[in-house]
């Protein structure tokens, strides 16, 4: 039985989870990081919260993708009513019991690989309305590879459904937060981070699009997703510095799928800290902070031929396929 899922760079002797380690990882691999199967996940927060109730459930295709909860959060010095929205991108991040449950070609099919369908974001809205009329504060947790992009999603309008949960979570007149768990990946995660904070995993990642797919569009071929992920600035931190990411929520020990404890509860602590503050806000203040939290986001910069230089010369890590056309994925990661 597969116990537990290991990185290749893992299982590298000099690599020891410390943050000099991380540090020294590519962009690509800290990508990799940022979506270890057993990293946390929406479902292992709710532990944080009471009276947790599930909301606006149904059995459309997508619907587990994100999910909505009402509930409490006890801070330092009150109770706050929340409704919780989560992706989540998997049934569990117990990866010897995830193995066990993807035998199952149903159960692969109801997650979908991760990426909500117009049925995912038509909760979102509907949760964001919901808690709005009960007024509740909104806490958004975000964790996707990217809404599906099938056919089938693209007839059911996704772009519009992404676009109407955008102008819910703007329009909203009960604060709101985002808290980006592992990856935020393209417009699947940019719906749900248009908050009054957005909070962020250590070792998380915020990306407006995968470095495959930017490298496929840039490069025409996925094989130069490293280079792409170099170039693209894809870390939370990378986020902090840029003013998209308003705070980075400690892993206090090491990445989180390593203490998975000790991250929820740091999560805990920054949650209370950010709804105590928002609390205070009224409505007015509401639009007015949360109109110029986005007005001083973006700037532009020029490269040097030496900074260009060193994103191309970055060892590529990526597997490359064979003569038939296919890539060994994940060889050696099991134990």
């Amino acid at each position: 039985m597969l116990n537990h899922f290991y990185l290749p760079f893992e299982k590298d002797s000099s690599f020891d989870y410390s943050a000099a380690s991380i540090d020294k990882l590519t962009e690509y691999e800290k990508y990799q990081l940022s979506f270890h199967p057993e990293r946390p996940k929406f479902l292992d927060f709710l532990s944080l919260f009471e009276d947790v109730n599930p909301c606006l459930e149904s059995d459309a295709h997508g619907s587990y993708l994100i999910q909505s909860f009402r509930a409490n959060l006890k801070t330092q010095t009150q109770t706050i009513p929340v409704m919780l929205l989560g992706q989540q991108t998997g049934p569990t991040s117990n990866y010897k019991e995830m193995v066990e449950l993807m035998k199952n070609s149903d159960e692969v099919k109801r997650w979908n690989h991760g990426m909500p369908t117009p049925k995912s974001y038509e909760r979102a809205f509907n949760a964001i309305k919901l808690g709005n009329k009960e007024d509740r504060m909104i806490l958004v947790f975000v964790d996707t590879p990217g809404a599906d992009p099938t056919e089938e999603s693209e007839a059911g309008g996704i772009a519009w459904r992404i676009g109407n949960t955008i102008q819910a979570l703007a329009e909203s007149t009960t604060p709101t937060i985002a808290v980006i768990l592992n990856r935020g990946c393209s417009g699947g995660a940019i719906a749900l981070t248009g908050c009054d904070a957005v909070l962020a995993l250590e070792n998380s990642t915020y990306l407006v699009i995968t470095p495959e797919a930017c490298s496929s569009i840039l490069f025409h071929t996925r094989h130069r997703a490293n280079e792409a992920a170099e170039a693209s600035q894809i870390t939370s931190k990378e986020g902090l510095i840029h003013g998209i990411v308003d705070e980075l929520i400690p892993e206090p020990k090491g990445p989180a799928h390593r203490f998975p404890d000790d991250t929820v509860q740091s999560t805990y602590h920054i949650i209370s800290k950010w709804v105590d503050t928002l609390s205070t806000f009224s409505k007015n203040t509401i639009f007015k902070s949360r109109i110029k939290r986005w007005e001083k986001i973006g700037h532009w910069t020029k490269a040097t031929d030496e900074e260009i230089n060193s994103v191309q010369n970055k060892k590529n890590h990526l597997p490359r396929a064979n003569s038939e056309g296919f890539i060994s994925r994940h060889r050696d990661c099991y134990d």
